[in-house]
């Protein structure tokens, strides 16, 4: 077994559902250290491997949770993660320690991206980034929609329901019928370009006191290019209903959110995968997607050239049955070899 191969299979062997990621950051800790590189764990678990910032290869540790026995099988390694992302994560880790250029595994993308977060906090901006998710090794990842997350909250003074008037639940229902409304004018657009809404979580009824209704209803969007944060909390906040009693409260609490990015296909990021996909027989091709990364993070932090690549089959991600090629993953590690090598000055 190559060395490379040697490594996904380690990381994809070592379990790292977020917020357990320490085993596998201590594997590509001892990974760097083998070759004379320095490598250590930040204050939140992240792997920093700091070296020459012409590129910062990142891509993320942690999975979703899910057991799939690893094994090969048909020249394909299977295991949770094997696509998302330690595929691009050991990649990323072997082309960095080849290159000399810097590295960094970060913690926490499948919830909270707070690995990211910090990272963009504590370190200076590099001259470019390549963000770590399975692309396809032939292709490069310029777009990503933004993500804005929230809970409606009402509450309406309790009475028998024989009476008439909305309570707390009916102004909910409402609500959430007139957020969607207010983008269906997206109407045959592609998905990538409209507002995704989505409730993910509803609860409500008498207080425990008896003395009110209440309900909240917790909201994911997604964001499109053309829009911003902004824009969209605006279209949400418009859709309060505004026939509520004196003595009802309605409102929508924000609690998170990461803007959308769209990069040129010309940044010189993108240029370089497309030579190394084009030095590796393949021909590139351009992806936009419609969920979010932490490649949104970096661009909102850092105004440097960036694009995201990975070997891997992203409609694996998640999935029972997630597994790698590896020949794919050979070719991904070549590509970001070379990409990585024409970036530096």
């Amino acid at each position: 077994m190559t060395e490379p191969r040697e490594l996904l299979r380690d990381l994809v062997e070592t379990p790292s559902v977020s917020g357990e990621e320490r085993a596998v950051a201590e594997r590509l800790v001892a990974y760097f250290e083998a070759h004379d590189r320095e490598a250590y764990l930040d204050d939140v678990g992240n792997v920093r491997a700091p070296a020459d910032d012409s590129v910062l290869l990142t891509s993320h540790m942690d999975t979703v949770p899910g057991d799939i026995p690893v094994r090969e099988a048909s020249g394909e390694l299977w295991g949770r993660g094997a696509c998302d992302a330690k595929g691009p994560l050991a990649a990323m880790a072997v082309a960095a320690a080849r290159t000399g250029v810097s590295f960094v595994g970060v913690v926490g993308e499948e919830t909270s991206s707070r690995g990211a977060r910090h990272l963009v906090e504590t370190r200076d901006q590099p001259d470019a980034v390549i963000n770590g998710e399975p692309s396809g090794w032939d292709a490069v990842t310029l777009g990503y929609r933004g993500f804005v997350k929230g809970q409606f909250v009402a509450e309406t003074p309790s009475a028998h329901t024989s009476r008439p008037g909305p309570n707390a639940l009916e102004y909910a229902m409402d609500w959430w019928h007139d957020v969607e409304t207010a983008f269906d004018e997206e109407g045959d657009s592609a998905v990538f370009e409209q507002v995704t809404t989505k409730p993910v979580a509803m609860d409500g009824g008498v207080t425990e006191d008896g003395l009110a209704f209440e309900s909240t209803v917790e909201a994911q969007l997604r964001v499109p290019p053309a829009l911003t944060v902004a824009d969209v909390r605006a279209t949400v906040e418009d859709a309060l209903p505004t026939y509520v009693g004196e003595e009802a409260t309605v409102d929508v609490e924000w609690t998170d959110a990461i803007p959308p990015v769209m990069e040129s296909p010309r940044n010189r990021v993108a240029a370089a995968l497309r030579a190394g996909i084009r030095g590796a027989d393949g021909e590139a091709t351009h992806l936009r997607k419609t969920g979010t990364s932490d490649m949104n993070i970096y661009r909102g932090a850092w105004d440097c050239p960036m694009a995201t690549y990975g070997p891997g089959d992203s409609s694996l991600d998640h999935a029972p049955d997630e597994r790698i090629d590896l020949e794919e993953y050979d070719r991904g590690v070549a590509v970001l070899t070379a990409a990585a090598e024409r970036l530096q000055p």
